[in-house]
């Protein structure tokens, strides 16, 4: 026995441990997943190279996470089905490339990137304080690209040997900052996404303090903007501020027109800059115009899998309109539209389209309700009459503000990559591509936290979410007329309760003449339509009524008829104990005048007056035989009395003859009302 529980313990003490050692491992997963996420966010602006170390990271936790925590499944996100096809189509494409090595090296290292950064973005944010954490870690990378930005702008930048500013036709621009990224159209593309985001916080912010705060960094950023001289990524953040100004509120308009006049102010230069792309033809603008043509021709001869996978800078000499053989490497179309098409075909093109404009939509109409409990708020701008307090910085935001600002600037920011890409192909750049698809991760998960969306998943069609919305309808209707039907029902009953009641306690007036008594014996003896008249006969099918009545009517019709009996016998049971007390009477009055003439009964009879009532003005003469005024009198008292008692039992017996009688060939349902009121 001692070994078996010995046994016993030690098993107990080991599935312990276990149980101990499986939650360490789900919590090392855990983290190690979510830290390699913020180190992605954080260096994704910074160092590319260290944020793949950290997607790496991050996609080995998570795949540990799967492996360890059972409660952990895999999330479908709203367009995970065009992510596929985009990604098999662009593997399909290498079998048409020149260099089919090439491309396919290009195309894992590539799209395998922007996949895991899906994934791991997708599956590990699923609450909403997570994205007070990611905002932490873009907000500090973007301040570190801004203070590097004006770095540069500061101190000058060599840019002779570099070919992004045409020369002839600006001679004094001498300088484009690019900070951490390769290119000045780049980090113009980046800083509109970041303007985007800020923007969309700032709307839907309700804090004074973090309302200056976010419009300083927008003004930070867009003056870091036009330090990049960017025209099309400071045209697309200009129509998209100005377009939200006068579809929502025309005081964005007016500030968004003050920052870009202020702008033009202190540097002339950029107004220059801005204007040359409606009034100037330079060698930009021409490259790009023959870059398309070649473009064109290009989807033209490969419509279905494209040239390849990054194969543009191979096949591009063969279509070269332009340059003419000259000694540069074209890489890209300058168009994301025309590139994608050309690269992987038309079909991987409306795949990755679709996701892409898919995620913008679904960002922008994702809605987060008010915190009902949180202040009010009637305009963007929020309650200037608060104190202003520096303090409030460093609570924790609402986490409506958070996600409802996270979903507009997202979709905003979308929106200012596809019109960037009219001019330039910002997806090119590999941190470009994968800031895009963190984004559309995020905007998934937004989508799925949105409380109107949380019975449906988040991959099902617009035919599923209306049968949803269809079968809801017809639930609320179906519970709508059930509750109508129970409040009828109730008013029914009700109803009849008071139509009973007031039957049942119908009383005839005391001073009815008698066409009324007549008219209601009458009515009391005739039976109701289709039944059996009380004293058996049946009434004739001619004096039925044609018409159905209320069968409500038909029972008080029987009540009454049954209390109008009942009267009538108490009466007639009455007046057969008045005639049968007369003689006694009589006899009382020979012995005791004076006394019998008090004790006379009175000559009109009463309302509902039992018999046992009627019969008590005997009771004075048995008194009064009883006094000592002679045996001859007391005997006739006594004799008297006697008399009384007979006739009063004979009167009921005969009542009760007389009563079972009528009960006997009466309706059953009148039977059991004069039994009830019995």
């Amino acid at each position: 026995m001692k070994r078996n529980k010995t046994s016993e313990t030690g098993a107990h003490i080991r599935e312990k441990r276990r149980a101990l050692a499986h939650d360490r491992w789900k919590r090392r997963a855990t983290a190690i997943a979510w830290y390699g996420l913020l180190a992605e966010v954080f260096f994704l602006p910074l160092s590319p190279s260290v944020a793949t170390v950290a997607l790496l990271v991050g996609i080995a936790g998570t795949a540990l996470r799967f492996y360890v925590d059972r409660e952990f499944h895999f999330r479908h996100l709203r367009f995970d089905v065009p992510a596929v096809l985009f990604v098999a189509v662009s593997g399909l494409s290498v079998l048409s490339s020149p260099d089919r090595g090439f491309s396919f090296y290009n195309y894992y290292n590539l799209v395998g990137v922007y996949v895991l950064t899906y994934l791991l973005i997708g599956q590990n944010v699923r609450e909403p304080g997570q994205m007070k954490s990611i905002l932490r870690m873009a907000c500090a990378a973007a301040v570190i690209v801004l203070l590097y930005g004006y770095y540069q702008f500061l101190f000058g930048i060599d840019i002779s040997s570099m070919k992004w500013v045409d020369g002839d036709a600006f001679p004094e621009l001498r300088k484009r900052v690019f900070s951490t990224w390769e290119n000045p159209n780049i980090l113009a593309g980046y800083l509109d996404i970041i303007i985007c985001l800020a923007f969309g916080l700032f709307m839907k912010c309700r804090d004074r303090e973090r309302r200056i705060l976010l419009g300083a960094f927008m003004i930070a950023a867009a003056a870091c903007l036009a330090m990049t001289y960017a025209r099309g990524a400071c045209l697309v953040i200009a129509v998209i501020l100005a377009g939200y100004g006068v579809l929502r509120d025309r005081r964005v308009l007016v500030a968004c027109i003050l920052v870009v006049a202020i702008l033009f102010v202190l540097d002339p230069m950029l107004y220059e800059r801005i204007t040359s792309v409606f009034t100037k033809v330079d060698t930009s603008t021409e490259m790009r115009r023959a870059f398309w043509e070649s473009t064109v021709a290009m989807i033209q001869d490969h419509p279905f899998l494209g040239i390849g996978w990054g194969a543009y800078w191979m096949v591009y000499p063969e279509y070269d309109f332009y340059l003419q053989g000259a000694n540069v490497l074209i890489v890209h179309a300058h168009n994301i539209y025309l590139n994608y098409m050309a690269e992987i075909g038309i079909p991987g093109a409306v795949a990755f389209f679709w996701f892409f404009f898919g995620t913008m939509i679904m960002a922008l109409r994702t809605h987060f309700p008010a915190d009902t409990g949180a202040a009010e708020q009637t305009t963007p701008f929020g309650k200037y009459q608060m104190p202003f307090r520096w303090n409030r910085l460093w609570h924790d935001w609402k986490e409506h503000d958070i996600l409802a600002g996270l979903s507009l600037g997202i979709g905003l920011a979308v929106l200012s990559v596809a019109l960037n890409g009219l001019t330039d192909d910002l997806l090119f750049n590999i941190p470009s591509s994968m800031l895009l698809w963190m984004l559309a991760a995020l905007a998934g998960v937004l989508s799925c936290m949105c409380p109107e969306k949380v019975d449906t998943a988040g991959n099902e069609t617009s035919g599923n979410d209306f049968l949803k919305k269809f079968q809801v309808t017809v639930r609320k209707g179906a519970k709508d007329a059930k509750e109508a039907a129970m409040d009828a029902k109730d008013k029914v009953q009700d109803r009849v309760q008071d139509k009973v009641h007031g039957m049942l306690y119908r009383e005839l007036p005391a001073n009815a003449d008698a066409s009324d008594k007549d008219k209601a014996e009458a009515s009391a003896a005739k039976p109701a339509p289709g039944k059996e008249a009380p004293s058996g006969d049946k009434v004739p099918a001619a004096e039925q009524p044609e018409t159905p009545r209320d069968p409500m009517d038909e029972l008080a019709e029987e009540v009454r008829k049954a209390l109008l009996q009942r009267k009538q016998e108490e009466e007639a049971a009455s007046k057969a104990a008045e005639e049968a007390a007369n003689p006694a009477e009589q006899a009382a009055e020979t012995a005791e005048p004076v006394e019998a003439t008090e004790a006379a009964p009175d000559d009109k009879p009463q309302k509902q007056e039992p018999a046992e009532q009627s019969a008590k003005p005997a009771e004075p003469q048995e008194a009064e035989a009883e006094a000592p005024e002679g045996d001859a009198a007391a005997e006739k008292s006594d004799t008297a009395a006697k008399d009384i008692e007979e006739v009063k039992e004979a009167a009921e017996e005969k009542n009760a003859e007389k009563k079972a009688e009528k009960e006997a060939g009466s309706h059953e349902k009148t039977k059991r009302d004069i039994k009830g009121d019995d």
